[in-house]
């Protein structure tokens, strides 16, 4: 019960951010609930198996997660350093950022770099199928057959094909569900979920009263200095905030 609640509360935290940060972002449609639902569902479906297949390596061999994670983290660290993020000012903190991403990375996808997604996508899903898959038959192979929790073999076997389903749900959510881009967005490119570039992008006006989420517009106002309507300058401060999609 405690790793069901876990799962759906990581998957509503995503999808969550998601749309908190598409309602700041004037060129960008929000998720329909059709959207919200589908998004939510591949994302539950991914991180599931990836999850699972971890903990019980870590049941089995406690300390062999200190080497797994080290060996996929540099492995991701070196792939998003070939894609030449630059969403920081200056070096140092860039590689900060890219090391972060790399532990993201190590549970969930998270586009860092413009343009289409779809050879990154299958080249990353692919690496953490079969890296998921070893930990699994590492588990299968080395537990006893003893073993008193017989349900989590069924369980095991059932993360691939869910692992499947949630790949499945990620394209459709992209190719029949995803919000259309405004006009600003440059058609033909996937959206970059961290990106520190604000060129073309603008901030929903904040004197406007439909605005959505007012946890972020509290936020906003808590930490950074406002531009009132009129003012022609947006604080680097609320930059940032339309920078993180």
């Amino acid at each position: 019960l405690g790793l069901c609640t876990a799962f759906l509360c990581v998957t509503w935290s995503l999808l969550d951010y998601h749309q908190s940060l598409r309602s700041f972002l004037q060129d960008k449609y929000e998720l329909s609930l059709g959207s919200s639902i589908v998004y939510f569902l591949w994302n539950l479906f991914l991180i599931c198996p990836r999850i699972l297949v971890i903990a019980l390596f870590a049941l089995l061999w406690p300390y062999g997660v200190a080497v797994h994670f080290p060996l996929v983290w540099l492995a991701m660290f070196l792939w998003v350093s070939l894609q030449g993020t630059n969403f920081m000012e200056s070096p140092g903190p860039e590689q900060l950022y890219r090391a972060m991403v790399a532990v993201i990375l190590y549970f969930s996808w998270f586009n860092v770099a413009q343009g289409r997604t779809l050879y990154r996508s299958i080249i990353y899903h692919g690496f953490i199928l079969v890296d998921s898959a070893l930990l699994a038959l590492s588990w299968l192979w080395c537990r006893s057959p003893s073993e008193e929790h017989w349900y989590l073999v069924p369980v095991l076997w059932a993360a691939l094909p869910c692992y499947l389903l949630g790949l499945a749900l990620r394209v459709a959510y992209y190719k029949w569900l995803h919000p259309n881009a405004r006009g600003q967005q440059v058609g033909g490119c996937d959206e970059v979920d961290a990106n520190g570039s604000t060129d073309g992008v603008e901030l929903r006006s904040f004197a406007v009263p439909e605005l959505v989420n007012r946890r972020m517009w509290w936020l906003v106002q808590a930490q950074f200095p406002i531009s009132w309507p009129g003012d022609q300058h947006i604080p680097k401060g609320a930059a940032a905030i339309e920078s993180a999609v």
